[in-house]
């Protein structure tokens, strides 16, 4: 048997690799994507926009809602999904921080 270590690593690469993890998924970059585009909430069936059933994709929207990548908020109904900006910065600033951190402790070409 198995056990997770990751508890013995930096707080900053938990967080990256948890983001890492949400976002390995391309239906889940497929969903940030259309959110972005559409600039706007969506209110209604994202899965008319996403090549899956409406069941793989509210699960995927659920991983994101988890992640703090999506909000979700109930109107009726339906639900409109919106892209967390300061979530996605957040995201964009531990990627950035890492490869920069490591690109610059390379002494080698590949």
């Amino acid at each position: 048997m198995t056990y997770v270590k990751s508890y013995k690593f930096d707080k900053e690469l938990q967080e990256l690799a948890l983001i890492a993890k949400v976002l390995s998924h391309p239906a889940r970059l497929a969903i940030l994507q259309y959110l972005a585009k559409s600039k706007t909430c969506i209110s209604g069936d994202i899965s008319n926009e996403i090549p899956l059933s409406r069941t793989t994709v509210s699960q995927h929207l659920q991983e994101l809602k988890k992640a703090g990548l999506i909000q979700g908020e109930i109107d009726g109904v339906k639900i409109n999904y919106c892209i967390c900006n300061k979530t996605l910065a957040i995201c964009k600033d531990l990627f950035e921080s890492f490869f920069n951190e490591t690109i610059n402790n390379v002494n080698h070409e590949c």
